[in-house]
């Protein structure tokens, strides 16, 4: 079914939707244009689980890029490297955290022994200072910048001070340039729910363009409400607060796991990277990344891209808001665990991948077959996705009949000399990926 407004097309099996729903200001109290979704999506069906053992990296042996890139090691010896934040100053801070094993035990004892092969278990709670003077591609210098933190993750310098988003709130510390650690507790000016299904735990933030509102990420404490609404204030959505804490309201919400986030350069137009729900197939549901409508409603957990009705919620259901639930703009494919976002901004890489967006895949274990362990780039034009996502990271797959990974792409990070940082938390190395001119 398509309008005027909103068209949908199946690529190699990614949908991607178009619609100008985007095309409003950023602050605008309109309500958002819902797209009319066509029916390309499957029938549920029996879920499976796959989950990888991570073997590391052999001596010599990296990730794979298109030709033209060389693939080094930025550094190494990390305890769960999850994510990135580069500061103005070529300072990179990295958040040390992970999923606590002690969260997903209730799955079950032999499936907490099988994700004891993906390196879950404690959360080193730290952030950590890399420094690369020379501007040579590899940190000579390394502090430890903040710990004792509660499963860190979004960090973000402004207007001197450095927020750190913790997996149960938001702190706020006095920052200084070039300083190579934080001193004092900081001042927790937002209180997050914490806690929650598999790795919910993270907390991503990011700044509107003008500095004057922060938006925090909150994925859903269950896999679809299985615990109840009520278990569920606050979560599956994108917040938004004043730089000092006040003023919170919901930016978006029915978004399951929303993690990565960054503006489309050249628009006001906030995007994120959303890990969907198990337990339908190995072919539902999407994870998906799209453009943020303000005060829209993603579907999550009575339904998904868009209309498409979740046969769980059918004992309680909400017809009303399914119908306002708004189709993503792009598949990233089902269980490939879509969590790095990052938008190159930058001109060093060929004209291909500027404003495109790169997406790392962390890999999923809901699905007979591995999907995702990779970092995929999609390319963009006036601020929309332009084409299907490319594999622009690979190799992670070390035997994929043995379910064995090398590693386990996350974050993604532009660097301001436009070289770019992926975090590969499950064998604690930092990649960085840069083009031979």
């Amino acid at each position: 079914m398509i309008n005027k407004l909103t068209f949908g097309v199946l690529v190699a099996g990614t949908i991607i939707s178009t619609s100008c729903r985007h095309s409003s200001p950023q602050h605008t109290k309109t309500s958002p244009q819902v797209n009319v979704q066509q029916d390309t999506l499957p029938a549920p069906s029996d879920s499976k689980t796959n989950f990888s053992k991570v073997i590391g990296w052999p001596s010599g042996k990296t990730p794979l890029a298109p030709a033209g890139f060389t693939v080094t090691k930025f550094a190494d010896s990390l305890d769960n490297p999850r994510w990135m934040y580069a500061a103005d100053n070529g300072d990179i801070f990295i958040a040390e955290s992970n999923t606590i094993l002690s969260g997903v035990k209730k799955l079950g004892a032999k499936i907490s022994r099988k994700i004891k092969t993906q390196n879950y278990g404690e959360s080193a709670g730290r952030i950590t200072l890399f420094r690369d003077s020379n501007k040579d591609g590899i940190a000579e210098r390394r502090f430890v910048f903040a710990e004792n933190l509660n499963q860190p993750m979004g960090m973000l310098i402004l207007n001197n001070h450095f927020y750190i988003a913790n997996t149960d709130g938001l702190l706020q510390f006095d920052y200084t340039a070039g300083s190579t650690s934080l001193s004092g507790e900081g001042k927790q000016i937002v209180s997050l729910p914490a806690g929650g299904y598999n790795n919910h735990w993270t907390r991503n933030i990011i700044s509107s363009k003008d500095g004057n509102k922060i938006y925090i990420s909150v994925g859903s404490g269950s896999n679809v409400a299985e615990h109840g609404m009520e278990n569920e204030i606050r979560r599956a959505n994108i917040l938004e607060i004043n730089p000092d804490g006040t003023g919170e309201r919901i930016y978006a919400s029915g978004l399951r796991n929303p993690v990565g986030m960054d503006w489309a350069p050249g628009s006001t137009t906030l995007w994120t990277a959303v890990n969907e729900r198990d337990g339908l197939g190995d072919d539902l549901v999407p994870d998906y990344i799209t453009g943020v409508v303000e005060g829209g409603f993603y579907g999550w957990p009575y339904s998904y891209f868009g209309q498409y009705e979740d046969p769980r919620m059918k004992d309680n259901p909400n017809p009303e808001l399914v119908k306002k639930a708004i189709v993503p703009d792009l598949s990233m494919g089902a269980h490939t665990a879509s969590l790095g976002l990052a938008f190159y901004d930058n001109k060093a890489f060929p004209t291909h991948y500027h404003n495109g967006v790169f997406v790392g895949q962390h890999g999923s274990w809901n699905r007979s077959e591995l999907s995702g362990y990779k970092v995929v780039f999609i390319p963009f034009e006036k601020g929309k996705p332009s084409g299907k996502p490319e594999d622009f990271l690979t190799g992670f797959i070390a035997d994929a009949s043995k379910s064995e990974v090398h590693g386990r792409p996350v974050g993604v990070a532009i660097l301001p000399d436009g070289s770019m940082l992926v975090a590969d938390d499950a064998s604690k190395v930092i990649w960085r990926i840069n083009h031979e001119k």
